[in-house]
């Protein structure tokens, strides 16, 4: 836990380090400390412009997409440890399509009275929506197998892929296909100050009250029979887990657009380092979570410079191939590859 709070710290540092005007590790680290402590405890010896640069820009935008990396790795092992399947997290089982399709329908139609808050809501009505699809689809007298779940947020992702190519294409806005490129693929370039409230919020208290649930999370990895014995009630449970995780979803692609894959690969090194239990586990993969997706904007803002990556490339070329070793892994474990 210390190497990864050392990590996520030097993850932020470099965050406002790099960028197209370069600012040295001292300076970047005074002007914070400067800013936290209100003056009191460093003297200015830099430029206003980079103080400027670090406050405002920089800092909400390193905030951003630590919270954002957290919501989706806490998210993702939340999502695993629910329906007992590796293979699971917010955009393999479409819940970041569906959230991202609800943000979509929002523009489409003009439906923005209420500002961002009015894509919050349609982003976690449009993730709910989709997960809630998915399990009715994977569920089969009374079970659910991790194929079938799989299988089922693929299509679902694709369906929702499909209807949000579709109200792009019927719209009289030319200007809402540059707009929606962000809700596919994903980036922390509109990082504001006043976007920070909701999601960080929304991480703290998500964070909460899974780690109040952490035990019950633990009985579920045990199996129901398990769980229904020791007094757990399998479905109730269940159905609030799965709204917390679509809220949490649907909130970060409101501000982040859909960054896939942290939720998938996250909780599994994770739970090689910390082990299951989800006690020591959430607080790891939000920490893990954080420092990853903003290495991944720093990768994606550095690669090409001055042109910036979506981050959800940098996320899906890092989180594919580990995807797939993970289907050749089970697949070793059940005899079927030689």
């Amino acid at each position: 836990m210390a190497g990864m709070v050392t990590l996520l710290l030097i993850c932020a540092l470099v965050g406002l380090m790099i960028g197209s005007v370069s600012i040295p590790a001292g300076t970047a680290a005074s002007i914070v400390v400067h800013w936290l402590s209100g003056g009191l405890l460093s003297t200015p010896d830099w430029r206003e412009a980079h103080e400027i640069i670090i406050v405002e820009t920089r800092i909400p935008r390193v905030i951003l997409a630590a919270v954002v990396g957290a919501s989706l790795g806490v998210s993702g092992m939340v999502i695993q440890a629910i329906v007992r399947n590796p293979l699971a997290g917010p955009s393999i089982l479409g819940v970041s399509s569906g959230a991202a399709t609800g943000a979509v329908v929002v523009m489409r139609f003009g439906l923005v009275a209420l500002g961002a808050f009015t894509l919050h809501i349609a982003a976690f009505v449009g993730g709910l929506a989709a997960l809630s699809i998915v399990f009715w689809i994977a569920r089969t007298g009374g079970q659910m197998t991790p194929t079938r779940l799989v299988l089922a947020g693929v299509a679902m992702s694709a369906v929702l892929s499909a209807i949000t190519s579709l109200l792009v294409l019927t719209s009289p806005d030319p200007q809402l296909a540059a707009r929606v490129l962000f809700w596919t693929l994903g980036g922390f370039g509109s990082a504001q100050w006043k976007l920070l409230p909701i999601p960080v919020a929304a991480l703290i208290l998500g964070l909460a009250i899974m780690l109040v649930q952490a035990r019950r999370l633990n009985l579920l990895m045990a199996g129901d029979e398990s769980a229904v014995a020791l007094g757990l009630d399998v479905e109730r449970f269940r159905r609030t887990m799965f709204v917390l995780t679509a809220a949490l979803t649907g909130i970060t692609v409101a501000v982040s657009g859909v960054i896939g894959f942290v939720g998938l690969i996250m909780p599994h090194i994770v739970r090689l380092l910390v082990g299951s239990d989800h006690r020591h586990a959430l607080p790891a993969v939000a920490i893990l979570g954080a420092s990853f997706t903003i290495a991944a904007d720093l990768v994606a803002r550095s690669i090409i410079a001055p042109i910036e990556l979506p981050v959800g490339i940098v996320t899906a070329l890092v989180g594919g191939p580990f995807f797939i070793w993970l289907l050749r892994r089970d697949a070793r474990s059940l005899g079927v590859v030689r």
